[in-house]
């Protein structure tokens, strides 16, 4: 059984306490408008959330990547959009702390850690989610810089964030073509455009945006680590911690929607008893139950091996499968105990229901993830 120590439980009664104070009271109403949550994202700025995995050398909270799945558990159990803002902006800090030069930690990491800076990943493309190596955006060698010219799709923070890391093909004719990408630190400028907000059935509140580039220049300094064609290896490593904190976003749903069911079955009646009293409805609040310990034990596990810095594909495509599809399964059999009033929009039921495939398709399709874990099982049992 995971038991966090004292500095963790304090630092989770204060995000619970801000969710309750400032997310749940307006979840609703700004989710069915499709409303940016400003003040919401600038209380997390406040507390130190954009900073959480910057080192305190440069402004960062220098929090471990399981004292981060407990908060990002958290805010999805307020509303999972919040998590949006701070979690593809996570990835970017991770990724210019690993593999940063030590100008380009020093010039972005301290605004990163602030808030003052708000970062995404511009990564995927219409035709190059899973296969990232498929993407066609290229970085053309000029004087003093690149060129970039391209588009990038689903791109959180795309309108309200500045501070981008971009990944390109600086080699397109490379074979296989993974090695000729190349990942670049961006700010918005002459040539960035925000095409458009994409209309989401769930993961509403937050901009998740469409961007194209044309003929968009990047200095040389921007190289990332200041080295070409090393692309694939800095977002393919970032992707490890998106993955614990998809998986921990699934906690945190499947978290409220058990929270809502178990509390409706209790006062819900029938035939003159609460439904929580009848076999059916236990079975499901037991199934619920069992599995979102399940799913947190899996998230902490992989978060634990790579606060060690140890690889950790694995076990974080482990716990990504297993946590989003509890999610799925939970916000799913929620909405049944629920019965008609789960279908309403009166209700968060819903919201939940419709939030959960996000996290079972982001971050990698869960069906990667499969591939991800069987090809580890692989190496961990090889045949004798």
């Amino acid at each position: 059984m995971f038991t966090p120590d004292k500095i963790q439980q304090h630092i989770v009664a204060s995000i619970r306490e801000f969710v309750a104070r400032h997310v749940i009271p307006v979840a609703s109403e700004l989710e069915h408008k499709d409303e940016y949550p400003h003040e919401i994202v600038a209380g997390m700025k406040d507390l130190g959330l954009f900073g959480c995995n910057v080192p305190e050398e440069f402004g960062g909270l220098g929090l471990s990547y399981t004292t981060f799945a407990m908060i990002v558990e958290e805010l999805s159990r307020g509303w999972m959009s919040i998590v949006g803002p701070i979690g593809t902006h996570s990835v970017i800090c991770d990724i210019i702390n690993r593999f940063g030069t030590d100008e380009q930690k020093q010039k972005y990491l301290p605004g990163l850690a602030s808030g003052d800076r708000r970062g995404g990943l511009a990564l995927s493309e219409s035709d190059a989610g899973t296969d990232v190596q498929r993407l066609r955006t290229t970085a053309t060698k000029v004087e003093g810089g690149y060129r970039i010219n391209g588009s990038k799709m689903w791109i959180t923070n795309g309108r309200y964030g500045n501070t981008f890391v971009l990944a390109a093909k600086t080699d397109p004719n490379t074979d296989p073509p993974y090695k000729g990408i190349s990942a670049f630190i961006i700010e918005k400028g002459e040539g960035f455009h925000v095409a458009r907000d994409i209309d989401k059935l769930g993961y509403r509140g937050v901009e998740t945006c469409e961007l194209y580039f044309d003929n968009f220049f990047v200095p040389d300094a921007n190289l990332l680590g200041g080295e070409e064609n090393q692309g694939f290896k800095h977002v393919m490593t970032g992707l490890e911690s998106e993955r614990i904190n998809v998986a921990a976003r699934g906690v945190g749903l499947a978290r409220a929607a058990f929270e809502d069911a178990i509390a409706y079955a209790q006062q819900r009646e029938t035939f003159g008893k609460p439904i929580s009293h009848h076999q059916t409805i236990q079975i499901m609040l037991a199934e619920m139950g069992t599995k979102i310990e399940a799913a947190r034990l899996l998230t902490y596990s992989a978060a634990e091996k790579k606060d060690r810095g140890e690889r950790c594909d694995l076990e974080a495509g482990m716990a990504k499968l297993f946590a989003t599809e509890t999610a799925q399964e939970v916000a799913w059999t929620a909405m049944r105990v629920h019965g008609g009033a789960g279908y309403a929009k009166d209700l968060n039921i819903e919201r939940y229901y419709r939030d959960a495939p996000l996290l079972v398709i982001g971050g990698g399709t869960n069906e990667l993830q499969k591939l991800i874990i069987a090809k580890g099982l692989l190496a961990k049992y090889p045949a004798k």
